[in-house]
């Protein structure tokens, strides 16, 4: 009974037998390393390390004693029992799976391929081997491995949801949750394990969908339960939910390194905490400098991320560059290269990547806002500056976006529209400040339209934004542009 209920996952009820008969016959050799297994899936892992004192040596406590090495982050133990390890199919493969557990996913794949070699009927093998390939990112080559083992059982659970979860990648959440349809009509409840799976995997592919009613209940089932729900957190702007479900989080993977890095990013950013931008700055470096990660569009983006808090924007474009491709159509990606190029002062390409963003979340940001008004400005397109500040509701944003442009427009010489912005500022606040840079913006329109860089025309537009000051100054400059102006036939 307590073998039949740990093989189908249900490790409570195992462990409740085998207690039950340690009590009853304390002298059955294999019954410690077995309550112990039970233990160890159960996440019970000092319990279980305890109840293998009791067991007599064999490779199976050997076994378990090296999965509890890595469980319990004791790397001298791990390499202690590693060396321990035979060279027979059941050491081979637990010392597979410490690799897949530890992102060695190719080293993993060499194992099982070796063990596939001599032994063709382990069809199960063909599920492992597509997994990893799954987590290297090799989605094709991981469904042509599955349906190796597919064609022999049509409806295994494990294979199904692995099918499904390529489809996802491939292709988009719809075709994941069509392949997952014929296993969620097949499913039982008895078998909880595959039960937890399914219902979590279905929450990925319909992008968030009822996680708040089936993720909390997983975090400690499923590891990936847990980042999935400070996902969804984060695309909610729930940071402090999200920052809470994962500051206890020890990293051991690459993606919960990553995903450490952007809620600390997020964090220090709408708190303006220094350590937690120093926190992410060194997750994004581990991951992007490691040798596993270097190479992968993952770790570039942690670089590039790093870079990017650090403001060392040139920096950044390298990296976001070398992954451009893979990312022209998403505008997450495009809203970070087009800042990282506007810093570096690339207008002109920054200008471009602004305007191929299509999500109006990123649109209405004031930053996308005044970093793209920024760049037109920039590019001599001051007009389309204007246009974009005579969409703003009144607010404090817009108040400051009207000093953008006056003093934008004013270091690069688009007078006018300095003049402009200077002119409704100076209604909001007339300071000193905003009439000498009106006077200077309406002198330098005037300068322009003398040297035939302005239309003439300008100059009675000029004037009248001059009259809406009361400064005895501007008397005398409308004496001079209307004297120009008489001597060149202009009426103003």
């Amino acid at each position: 009974m307590g073998y039949c209920s740990f093989h189908l996952g249900d490790y409570k009820r195992a462990a409740t037998i085998y207690e039950s008969l340690r009590k009853r016959e304390p002298a059955l050799p294999d019954l410690p390393a077995n309550l112990a297994c039970c233990y160890f899936y159960l996440g019970m892992y000092p319990e279980s390390q305890k109840m293998l004192e009791a067991a007599p040596d064999s490779k199976l406590k050997n076994r378990l004693l090296f999965h509890l090495a890595l469980k319990m982050s004791n790397e001298s133990k791990l390499t202690e029992y590693h060396q321990m390890l035979q060279d027979v199919v059941e050491d081979q493969l637990s010392l597979a799976s410490i690799h897949y557990l530890r992102a060695h996913y190719q080293e993993a794949i060499d194992v099982y391929k070796k063990i596939l070699l001599e032994n063709r009927e382990y069809f199960a093998l063909n599920v492992y081997v597509a997994l990893c390939y799954y987590k290297l990112d090799y989605y094709d080559v991981a469904q042509e491995v599955l349906q190796v083992y597919l064609q022999k059982y049509p409806d295994s659970a494990i294979a199904i949801n692995l099918k499904a979860c390529n489809h996802f990648r491939l292709y988009n959440g719809s075709a994941a949750e069509n392949e997952m349809k014929q296993l969620v009509e097949k499913m039982s409840n008895s078998f909880s394990f595959s039960h937890d799976i399914i219902r979590h995997n279905t929450v990925v592919f319909k992008a968030g969908e009822g996680a708040l009613q089936i993720l909390p209940k997983l975090v400690d089932v499923i590891p990936e339960a847990r980042l999935n729900l400070v996902i969804y957190y984060l695309k909610q702007d729930d940071v402090a939910e999200a920052f809470e479900l994962i500051k206890d989080l020890e990293p051991a993977v690459p993606q919960e390194y990553i995903l450490k890095g952007i809620v600390n990013a997020v964090m220090g950013q709408e708190t303006n905490s220094r350590d937690n931008v120093k926190t992410a700055q060194q997750y994004f470096q581990l991951v992007g400098s490691s040798a596993s990660e270097c190479d992968t569009i993952p770790g570039r983006q942690c670089m590039a991320s790093c870079f990017f808090l650090y403001r060392q924007f040139e920096e950044v474009l390298v990296y976001l560059n070398s992954i451009k491709t893979y990312f022209s159509n998403e505008d997450s990606f495009n809203f970070n290269y087009a800042q990282a190029q506007a810093a570096a002062g690339y207008f002109k390409e920054a200008e471009e990547a602004f305007l191929t963003i299509r999500n109006e979340k990123y649109k209405n940001d004031y930053i996308y806002i005044s970093l793209l008004a920024h760049c037109y400005i920039m590019n001599k397109k001051s007009q389309l500056a204007w246009d974009l500040y005579l969409k703003m509701d009144t607010s404090p944003e817009s108040f400051n976006f009207l000093q953008l442009i006056a003093n934008d427009c004013y270091k690069v010489g688009e007078f006018w529209y300095a003049a402009k912005a200077f002119d409704m500022l100076e209604r909001m606040d007339p300071s000193p400040e905003n009439w000498e840079g009106k006077r200077g913006a309406c002198c330098g329109t005037f300068q322009y339209i003398v040297a035939e860089k302005q239309p003439k025309e300008l100059l009675a537009d000029v004037i009248q934004l001059l009259k809406n000051t009361m400064n005895s100054q501007v008397e005398q400059i409308i004496r001079v542009m209307r004297k120009w102006g008489k001597d060149n036939r202009i009426t103003c």
